[in-house]
């Protein structure tokens, strides 16, 4: 299913959100995978279901929880890639290790080995504590790549933008310049990809309320469970 511009939701032929996915909730909850590409809109996607009611367990919060000062993840990463990805305040310098893994599939690896499995076992608790009747959003900017989180949904919804609207937020908001955001869109599947693998796309490349619109008629279908789902 395809989300349009417009309020009215059409159907997408030869989705196949389904393959590959296992029965997430054997009770009333249903779990929503939510995936996009960078600067697609997808935590204000996130942030708007929220509001409507859905629980939201957010992959990026809890990997920025997970290497905190502290914690067992942050000092696996400065021995592995050095004390200077270890800002002034001991905390992680997200733009000195972006720098390095965004550049080499070798050391991002290394990288995802580290905090993927707390990431993970976080996630799995919070899903476990979530209410038997809620909603559960799944923010997973990686759902597709890492495969087991989109084996646990019921529904996949994804974000898009295009690729001059990904790179003009990516330079307003992190100031890097464009090979930068190109090395870093690069790392990324592409977003069409994704869609073709979605129950629902969402179109972010228009105004908040364009936006809202969208998430307004999916909430509806998800809380209607008309997901649209080839299960």
């Amino acid at each position: 299913m395809v989300v349009s511009p417009m309020p009215d939701v059409t159907p997408q032929a030869g989705a196949e959100a389904a393959d590959g996915k296992e029965t997430a909730s054997r009770s009333s909850r249903l779990v929503v995978g939510l995936t996009g590409g960078i600067a697609t809109g997808k935590s204000t996607v996130a942030a708007m279901l929220r509001e409507k009611g859905a629980v939201v367990i957010d992959a990026d919060v809890i990997a920025r929880e997970v290497v905190e000062p502290g914690r067992p993840a942050l000092e696996e990463i400065a021995a592995r890639f050095g004390p200077h990805v270890i800002g002034p305040d001991g905390r992680l310098d997200r733009r000195a290790l972006g720098a390095i893994v965004f550049q080499d599939d070798a050391a991002r690896k290394q990288l995802e080995d580290i905090v993927h499995p707390r990431i993970m076992e976080e996630m799995e608790r919070r899903l476990q504590e979530a209410p038997q009747d809620a909603v559960v959003v799944l923010d997973v900017p990686l759902l597709f790549e890492t495969e087991r989180w989109l084996r646990r949904v019921d529904v996949v919804v994804t974000v898009y933008a295009d690729r001059p609207t990904q790179i003009r937020r990516i330079a307003a908001r992190d100031g890097l310049p464009r090979e930068e955001v190109e090395r870093r869109l690069a790392a990324q599947w592409p977003t069409a990809v994704k869609m073709s693998r979605s129950d629902y796309v969402l179109y972010n490349q228009r105004d908040y309320a364009a936006l809202a619109r969208q998430v307004d008629d999916l909430w509806r279908r998800l809380t209607t469970r008309e997901t649209g789902s080839q299960r």
